[in-house]
């Protein structure tokens, strides 16, 4: 009898031991301490966005962070970063979360498959999520064979990573093939996101009562034990979100095109020309990133060619006229439809002010050497040079850092990199013979 009685408190004492452990556990797995890295998607996806979240991830695996939340406002972006981001959030050590947020900001396209890719993901009210299928650069619907391989590439990585997070990958693929959106409140019923949260402290608030995984085990915490530090994007994402801002490629490139243009029209002023080669390139690998029409660049491109041929060829101002034009209309046509372009007044001001810079520059360039040749024999005899092409029935020689044109007494021609000696002028015709 005193056996059983021993043995039956024996029992006793280990399930009150067994409930105060778990109850303990609970307790402070209830109040962990927790560390949130919060940042900011905003616009477009681009190779900017890949590099804030790799920042951001480094700094939050240098300062022990628990948490990456993306506050995630966008209306999709490029393919190629989407990956990138999707990889990143898949394979990264520390919980990436999605709230997309706050109310009117939405998830379309490449931002459904981020936040499908979430660990844990929610929508604030009067959000939207989907419109998911893939379209050309030019935002063109793509040939029928290739969109059907894209297509079918795309809807089985939004099913395996959705599947993965345990969310409704069905309607993941739908979101790809057909296009279709939800708002947020259809998103949570329909198991698209986990839950619909107000504001980053509501969702932190919600995700510290439902627990997340961190290194394996679930954590539940509460709110006031959460300390959220807001990440500050390094001098790397400031330069990209600057360079990929669609008016600041669009004046590059147009400010790479009149400083070569004044370097053509004044050799060896050199600086005019190495900006202008650098904002050309710049503006060219801009070009490249942002979704812009291939046609817009060659009608801006073409506008730089006729205003450099209108030193060279009397057009009077035919030339000059149909530069302008390209480059109105290509500026107009730059960006595909549904992207952040240039605004109408921005263009007319800015191509407006580009040829009446241009238009300056021909002018004293041919004032100059109107005036020169106006000086009589006396101010070219004597000068050197050398022949740089032979075009119809006279040559094009280089004196004085000048193009001119030029042609022989006999009527003969020297080849290209002869050295010539001026012998006459007659208007802006040069007389050249060989240099002895």
């Amino acid at each position: 009898m005193h056996g059983l009685k021993r043995r039956s408190g024996f029992i006793y004492c280990l399930i009150i031991m067994t409930m105060l452990f778990f109850g303990v556990s609970a307790s402070a797995a209830f109040a962990k301490q927790m560390s949130v890295l919060l940042l900011e998607f905003q616009g477009g996806i681009s190779p900017a966005q890949v590099h804030l979240l790799e920042d951001g991830l480094e700094r939050a695996g240098d300062d022990d962070h628990d948490l990456v939340l993306l506050r995630l406002d966008t209306p999709g972006g490029l393919g190629t970063s989407m990956r990138e981001l999707v990889k990143i959030i898949m394979n990264s050590k520390i919980p990436v979360c999605v709230w997309v947020g706050p109310e009117g900001a939405r998830a379309a396209s490449a931002g459904t498959f981020i936040t499908a890719a979430a660990q844990i993901a929610a929508m604030a009210p009067g959000t939207s999520i989907g419109a998911a299928s893939s379209v050309s650069p030019s935002g063109d619907e793509l040939p029928e064979t290739m969109a059907k391989k894209v297509t079918g590439d795309m809807v089985s990585l939004i099913k395996g990573i959705s599947r993965k997070r345990g969310r409704n990958y069905e309607w993941y693929a739908k979101s790809v093939q057909d296009g279709i959106s939800v708002d947020a409140q259809d998103a949570v019923t329909l198991n698209i996101v986990d839950f619909m949260a107000l504001s980053v402290d509501d969702f932190l608030e919600q995700l510290g009562a439902r627990g997340v995984l961190i290194d394996g085990q679930r954590v539940k915490f509460s709110k006031s034990d959460v300390t959220v530090t807001e990440f500050e994007p390094g001098f790397r994402y400031a330069v990209l979100s600057w360079l990929l801002d669609p008016q600041v490629a669009y004046f590059l490139l147009l400010g790479g095109m009149l400083g070569l243009f004044f370097e053509l029209s004044h050799p060896g002023a050199i600086l005019p020309g190495v900006l202008g080669a650098f904002c050309l390139v710049t503006g060219l690998y801009a070009m490249s990133v942002l979704p812009t029409n291939a046609a817009g660049l060659l009608l801006l491109l073409l506008g730089a060619v006729l205003f450099i041929l209108e030193v060279f060829i009397v057009s009077y101002g035919l030339l000059s006229l149909g530069a302008v034009l390209s480059l109105f209309v290509g500026s107009l046509v730059l960006f595909r439809e549904g992207t952040p372009g240039i605004p109408l007044e921005t263009i007319l001001g800015t191509v407006l002010t580009f040829a009446a810079f241009v238009g300056v520059i021909i002018y004293l360039v041919t004032k100059a050497q109107i005036s020169r040749s106006g000086m009589g024999m006396e101010s070219m005899v004597g000068l050197e040079g050398e022949v740089i092409a032979v075009k119809g029935e006279r040559m094009k020689v280089r004196v004085r850092g000048e193009i001119w044109n030029a042609e022989t007494n006999d009527k003969t021609f020297f080849d290209p990199g002869t050295a010539i000696e001026v012998v006459q002028a007659h208007g802006l015709t040069l007389i050249v013979v060989r240099k002895s």
